[in-house]
């Protein structure tokens, strides 16, 4: 694979660095408003209308194109409401709006794992220790082997596997992951701790499958509508959902040119040096607006790393800035199309599942 070639940075030039993205965050935060509010109002509108509608052609079962039109628009406003709308609200983004309904701290998204899980897994642990090896549990979730720094274990060689199966079953490897089940297997937290966590998420679970494959086929045949043809949408539907989010996920942080560091990176780290590991621990795909709002605007995960509580809406605009600021400095830009970054995933995810790959 290609090493990504950076130019290493003095004390003077990170402070430097710190300072401008400091100042384009700010500059950001100062522009926000009423079109910032009303664009994930539309979001929001733009979900409700995607779901209902979704259900309502699913009512009428089988009849082609309804069950794919169905199917299609359902999905649709699941990815929206878990891309653009959820994950963005709970960062934060929109908290200046005072609305409770755009409140970070109190979304609860449409997926199995509680809101509370993202907010402590994601938001604080992932964004804080971006790409540190065993601080960072989202590089490789614990069942996958993506760079040759990760230490190599006997169950890697099955990992193209074990990654097909975590992407057709995504939300619940990332809501599973919470309940950090690897320590209670080894130890390191008790069953106590654990408990109330999964009491949590069995609520939660309960709640998405009762909505999804039992009130909602019930209303079919109340209705006199094809019960199964509507337990198959929302199935097929969170399928789609599923996949799209693994897509994108792994395409913004496992790309050929993505880096990981050693915990040592993190002793006396300054905020140019969290600003520089953003930049090199993630990857950007390019593409019109309509990927980049399929995305969430996670296409631009390189501004979302550096700015996570800025409206995605911005990182368009914000991208452009921050090329240059990286070039200036002598920063590789990872930036490539969807399938070519995820050309890069796969062949990462084949070749380091052996236990001598890359370290040569």
């Amino acid at each position: 694979m290609t090493a990504r070639v950076d130019r290493e940075l003095n004390p003077a030039e990170l402070e430097a660095f710190g300072q401008e993205l400091d100042a384009l965050r700010q500059r950001t935060l100062a522009d926000l408003g009423e079109a910032d509010a009303r664009y994930i109002r539309r979001v929001r509108a733009a979900v409700r209308w995607c779901c209902w509608s979704g259900r309502a052609l699913l009512m009428f079962g089988w009849f082609p194109p309804t069950w794919l039109l169905g199917t299609f628009l359902l999905g649709l406003g699941k990815i929206l409401e878990n891309m653009e709308l959820g994950h963005n609200v709970m960062h934060g983004q929109y908290d200046w709006m005072n609305d409770p309904e755009f409140a970070g701290r109190q979304y609860e998204w449409d997926i199995v794992g509680p809101a509370d899980f993202w907010r402590h897994t994601h938001n604080h642990v992932h964004h804080t220790y971006t790409n540190v090896l065993g601080m960072d549990d989202d590089v490789g979730y614990g069942v996958v082997r993506l760079f040759p720094e990760q230490r190599w274990k006997p169950f890697y060689r099955w990992q193209p596997l074990w990654v097909t199966i975590q992407a057709l079953l995504f939300q619940y490897a990332v809501a599973i992951q919470h309940l950090r089940l690897d320590k209670l297997v080894k130890g390191r937290i008790s069953k106590e701790e654990v408990r109330p966590l999964a009491r949590q998420f069995g609520a939660k679970l309960a709640r998405q499958w009762g909505k999804d494959y039992l009130a909602f086929p019930l209303l079919a045949v109340l209705l006199g509508a094809n019960a199964l043809a509507v337990l198959t949408g929302n199935l097929v539907a969170n399928l789609l959902r599923n996949l799209w989010t693994f897509l994108v996920i792994f395409c913004g942080h496992f790309t050929e040119k993505a880096a990981v560091f050693a915990p040592e990176v993190l002793e006396g780290e300054t905020r140019g040096h969290w600003y520089l590991r953003q930049l090199r621990g993630s990857s950007n795909l390019s593409g019109g607006p309509l990927l980049h709002i399929l995305t969430g605007n996670l296409s631009h995960q390189i501004e979302h790393h550096l700015f996570p509580d800025l409206p995605a809406r911005r990182y368009a605009e914000l991208a452009r800035e921050v090329r240059l600021v990286a070039q200036r400095y002598g920063q590789h830009y990872n930036c490539g199309t969807l399938w070519g970054q995820f050309a890069t995933v796969l062949r990462r995810i084949w070749i380091y599942r052996l236990p001598a790959a890359g370290m040569a």
